[in-house]
């Protein structure tokens, strides 16, 4: 099963185009880490024609608030349909067996000891600044971040968070995770 955890970062935000649709939203970077080949990279929006036929290789797109924001939004840019191809979104997971959201920071933070360098908010800003190289390592950070979470609720499971200074377990039921499905690629792409 190929699997590609992906995350993306925008050059603006929703306050700046006046409504809620990620799609709406103008694309800074692409980061992906990719199983099959276990290389972690990062695509601008002119390396976008490198990364599409990763994508449609893919067997599974994985990623955190993916199905919400990240695939609408690359989806604008791609010729095909993105939401043809696998995708599972490790905080729908959480949602669906703890009831609520949280942040990849709290998942990190709980699970692996480890914190994000800042947020998306900043991340939109240091783009303006022209700060590419330091978007793209905070990019990739989450992509690791989520490839780490997806491994270890695969192992165990389970995720973990603290709140109020006091661990919890989110129980998951990845069973159905790694399950080989038949695949929906567009391939609409000449490559």
């Amino acid at each position: 099963m190929r699997k590609i955890v992906f995350d993306i970062e925008t050059s603006n935000l929703f306050f700046d185009v006046g409504t809620n649709d990620p799609a709406s939203l103008e694309l800074a970077v692409v980061c992906i880490y990719d199983y099959e080949r276990d290389v972690y990279e990062s695509y601008l929006l002119e390396d976008l024609p490198k990364l599409w036929p990763i994508i449609e290789k893919a067997d599974m797109l994985i990623g955190y608030n993916s199905d919400h924001f990240d695939i609408p939004l690359l989806n604008k840019y791609y010729s095909g349909n993105l939401t043809k191809i696998r995708s599972l979104d490790i905080l729908n997971e959480i949602k669906k067996s703890y009831g609520r959201r949280m942040k990849l920071d709290q998942i990190a933070q709980g699970t692996f000891g480890a914190s994000k360098i800042s947020n998306g908010l900043e991340a939109t800003k240091w783009w303006k600044q022209g700060l590419k190289d330091k978007v793209i390592e905070y990019c990739l950070q989450d992509v690791k971040f989520t490839k780490e979470a997806y491994d270890y609720a695969l192992a165990n499971q389970k995720l973990l968070f603290k709140e109020g200074g006091k661990m919890n377990i989110i129980p998951l039921n990845t069973s159905h995770w790694e399950t080989k499905q038949d695949s929906k690629l567009t391939h609409t792409l000449p490559f």
